[in-house]
């Protein structure tokens, strides 16, 4: 009797642990859920201090400074860096603005016009007037700029994440692998090492690639005589870091001016982004990839709808990096532990 009882005993000790960990997966999932923006700011962060600490690299062995040294300097070169490009070319920019807020209007009327007095030309401006279709953009638009804390709430959390992440990443490291259970720590920690190798990989051949899309662009709008030329190259160069969609913000701006010096000079300016688009997706990438991280183009494209559908512009801006990160750990966690077995099987059979 006593056996019995003992039995059920743990039988309900069995059942209420099995509720336990169902209850606190559905948690953890629901808290996931709810609060995935936040990770997505995380992770800008992290991709930010792996900026940070691939320059501090390159500072320290270039110049032999101590690591904290070189930290502080990659970081305050940054800060210089972006805040004098704003204040050299804010004012360029406001003044180009109020121009072109004064043209743009005559210059849609003008396109309006020279549209209309074709057949396919009456078809698209039918299905751009288009309640549906206009619709659909101002959504598009709404999900896009969606964010946690608003634009610039999201740039200071990043921000700083990213100068605490870059100022003593050992201290979030070490609490990172306390998490995972003894006999798996080391193979974390070499997972954590393959990680930020691959994303400094991936980083340092995107800012190339976005060095060489600003130099194109620039050469490009030059030789068309596009004012703000070289503004207008740095901010294609800033925005192709979005795959695919990051050529199509760059290059609106720049036919929005090409507008003010009329209708062909705009047909130039998108022929020229649609050829640098073409170099670089084709060639550039191609090459860099190569040497630094293959990324399969259309896998970059899935994630990239998905990430953008579920949590806006955050999601479009970092699906590249998220896919390199889980292209990664599928490849260490799965992958790899799937061949090795054959692999011994097979030369166990030899043996044999």
């Amino acid at each position: 009797m006593s056996h019995t009882s003992e039995n059920n005993k743990q039988f309900i000790e069995k059942i209420w642990i099995i509720v336990g960990i169902v209850a606190f997966s559905v948690s953890l999932l629901l808290i996931i859920k709810t609060s995935f923006n936040v990770l997505l700011l995380v992770f800008a962060g992290v991709l930010l201090s792996v900026f940070f600490r691939g320059l501090s690299g390159f500072i320290q062995r270039k110049t032999g400074l101590k690591e904290m040294t070189s930290v502080g300097v990659s970081i305050v070169l940054s800060i210089i860096v972006l805040v004098g490009f704003f204040w050299l070319m804010g004012a360029k920019i406001q003044m180009q603005v109020e121009e072109l807020s004064e043209t743009l209007p005559k210059t849609i009327d003008k396109v309006r016009e020279t549209l209309n007095a074709s057949e396919a030309g009456k078809e698209a401006m039918h299905t751009i007037s288009d309640e549906d279709h206009t619709a659909k953009l101002t959504n598009f638009a709404s999900t896009f700029f969606k964010s946690t804390f608003g634009v610039f709430g999201d740039l200071y959390a990043v921000l700083f994440m990213g100068f605490f992440f870059t100022i003593s990443p050992g201290l979030y490291l070490k609490g990172m692998v306390q998490l995972i259970p003894g006999k798996a720590q080391d193979e974390f920690v070499k997972l954590l090492n393959k990680l930020g190798t691959q994303l400094r990989k991936w980083l340092k051949g995107k800012l190339l690639s976005m060095l060489i899309v600003a130099a194109m662009t620039a050469i490009g709008l030059a030789i068309l005589g596009i004012p703000l030329w070289l503004v207008l190259a740095l901010f294609a160069g800033l925005v192709s870091f979005i795959p695919n969609f990051g050529p199509i913000i760059g290059m609106t701006p720049a036919v929005l001016v090409g507008l003010m010096s009329g209708i062909d000079t705009a047909l130039y300016v998108v022929g020229i982004f649609v050829l640098i688009q073409f170099i670089e997706s084709n060639f550039i990438t191609t090459t860099i990839q190569q040497k630094m991280v293959n990324l399969p183009p259309a896998l970059i494209l899935i994630a990239q709808l998905i990430m953008g559908a579920l949590t806006g512009g955050w999601g479009l801006v970092l699906a590249t990096p998220i896919t390199v990160v889980l292209l990664v750990i599928v490849k260490e966690l799965y992958i790899n532990k799937r061949h090795t077995p054959l692999k011994n099987s097979t030369d166990g059979n030899e043996k044999s």
